[in-house]
């Protein structure tokens, strides 16, 4: 049973599993089970999505009950006007603690055209675990919040690696070595990014809206062993990473 964060006559907001596949397509290989076919089973409706979430990532997922609603979400996300927020964990400990990514990036084909894209980002805690690895007798991780400015594929994950601080549990872009260090010491089988907020406006009534998604219980319980905030977060301690053209 998919968890129903919000939904009305027009739109349904969905907490998408981690390793769950939003729909078929080239880039999912053999995925059996989808989230669309799922919910459309749930609601026992039509659904049509509005935006995607790589199959690894979890959190919020916009789904409209109609073409033209998810026509008019979809122009939102293209004209960036939907804020997007992502709770990431990291190798190493990002510095300066908040910075702007830009780097142009291709899309889903890395041979094809690179284009603009930027993601800002906030160090929200960071650790350091006594295990050895490789020539390093201690190891380095950090708690981000990451925003999107564009919508490029995998972007988050690419700049993150971009800038040496790739996704634990990232197996495109990421470090094999710590992956297996997680799933060895913390029993963490999932990749650690998270679509924790979206901000838009209602497709019908205009409204602001603001849906957040919780973490999984595999996700809590590294924050709790980490000693790390849980969100919600104290708006105050994330006002720098607000854009002026957010709302």
């Amino acid at each position: 049973m998919l968890e129903i964060l919000y939904q009305d006559d027009a739109l349904i907001a969905v907490n998408k599993p981690a390793n769950l596949a939003v729909h078929r397509s080239k880039m999912v290989g053999n995925a059996e089970e989808f989230l669309i076919d799922q919910l459309r089973e749930q609601i026992g409706d039509s659904v049509y999505l509005a935006h995607r979430l790589d199959r690894a990532t979890s959190g919020v997922l916009l789904v409209a009950r109609s073409k033209e609603v998810a026509a008019a979400l979809g122009e939102q996300f293209m004209g960036r006007s939907v804020r997007k927020q992502y709770l990431v964990v990291v190798r190493g400990w990002p510095d300066p603690l908040e910075d702007v990514i830009d780097y142009p990036l291709p899309g889903s084909r890395e041979t094809g055209p690179r284009r603009e894209a930027r993601t800002q980002y906030q160090r929200l805690a960071t650790i350091e675990v006594p295990i050895e690895l490789g020539r390093y007798p201690q190891q380095r991780y950090a708690l981000v919040l990451a925003e999107p400015e564009s919508g490029r594929f995998r972007q988050i994950r690419k700049h993150l690696a971009h800038i040496h601080h790739p996704v634990i549990g990232d197996c495109q872009h990421g470090r094999g070595d710590h992956n297996r260090l997680y799933k060895q010491y913390f029993g963490c089988h999932r990749m650690l990014l998270h679509a924790w907020r979206l901000r838009f406006a209602h497709s019908l009534s205009g409204n602001p809206m603001l849906i957040e998604a919780p973490l999984d219980q595999e996700y809590t319980s590294l924050l709790e062993r980490f000693d790390w905030p849980r969100p919600p977060f104290d708006e105050s301690t994330l006002a720098s990473t607000s854009r002026p053209d957010a709302g």
